[in-house]
């Protein structure tokens, strides 16, 4: 049974798990196999080059779905923001969207400007909530600062058993301001870095303990975690179907605590740093980052 989370203080129910399509090739039935057992939260974004296949997915069923896109930061310009919006509900075939999120900062568009138009969409109809990707909590603060009548309803950042970066502040942030985070890449992008991480087994031993698979405990890891939802990616019915197990139940606290003393990456503070820094510079120089 599909367990459902507010979206911030939205008033918006949303499946605790959501269909990612980022390097997706499944075409459209493991989509809509995904809608049907309840997980009707569908991301995509124009730079995945998949929203064509997912307007295909949800036509004559865009009233039952959530759908969340993002609007890459060569067009955080003004002009550039409205006609980015158009065209993705031209590919997506539906006149608004739910959620639409600036995908990574841009540090050489003032933020002002990028979310006049934002409010202007959602002042229209074309989008109904304000999201943001890849922020700080300090960049968060910045683009909040930037709206005048909307709040920022969410962020989608790496988020998994191995990679707990968020952890180090930005995720204690979204929970004290009710800002709903999206998790992609739950499962680190394979089973085989976790293990890579998991070299005990972990993982397999509470999979044992739950009869559940191992990806069905990692994402369940995940949601356990107040206001997170996980955004996975599945070109199968079958693979969709196990993701979807992973919702409608929870791991007990010695098996959470187990899973947290699984070795895992979190990227310190100048690393952090050092990766902005280096997309500072390259959107100086006109690289579309």
């Amino acid at each position: 049974m599909m367990t459902y989370k507010e979206l911030a203080k939205t008033g918006i129910e949303i499946p605790e798990v959501a269909l990612g399509t980022w390097q997706y090739q499944g075409g459209v039935e493991p989509i809509r196999a995904g809608i049907n057992l309840g997980v009707n939260f569908i991301d995509t974004a124009e730079s995945y080059g998949t929203e064509e296949v997912v307007g295909d997915a949800i036509r004559g069923m865009r009233d039952k779905v959530f759908l969340a896109s993002k609007i890459s930061p060569r067009h955080f310009r003004r002009r550039d923001v409205l006609r980015a919006a158009e065209e993705s509900l031209k590919r997506l075939k539906t006149d608004y969207i739910d959620l639409y999120q600036l995908h990574w900062p841009n540090y050489e568009v003032p933020l002002a400007e990028t979310m006049a138009a934002m409010e202007d969409l959602v002042e229209t109809g074309k989008i109904r909530f304000i999201g943001v990707s890849n922020f700080s909590a300090r960049e968060m603060e910045k683009a909040q600062a930037a709206l005048s009548k909307n709040r920022i309803v969410s962020n989608q950042v790496r988020y998994s058993l191995v990679d707990r970066t968020i952890e180090d502040g930005l995720l204690q942030y979204c929970q004290a301001k009710g800002i709903t985070v999206l998790a992609f890449s739950p499962l680190a992008s394979g089973m085989q870095n976790i293990r890579t991480y998991d070299q005990k087994d972990v993982l397999g031993r509470v999979a044992s303990e739950t009869g559940k698979s191992r990806a069905q405990v990692a994402l369940n890891w995940c949601i356990a975690h107040e206001s997170v939802i996980a955004i996975f990616k599945a070109d199968k019915v079958d693979h969709v179907a196990e993701n979807c197990g992973s919702t409608g139940w929870r791991l007990g606290p010695e098996q959470m605590a187990a899973l947290d003393s699984i070795p895992f990456h979190r990227r310190g503070r100048v690393e952090r740093f050092g990766r902005r820094l280096a997309r500072r510079c390259l959107q100086k120089l006109g690289r579309n980052v």
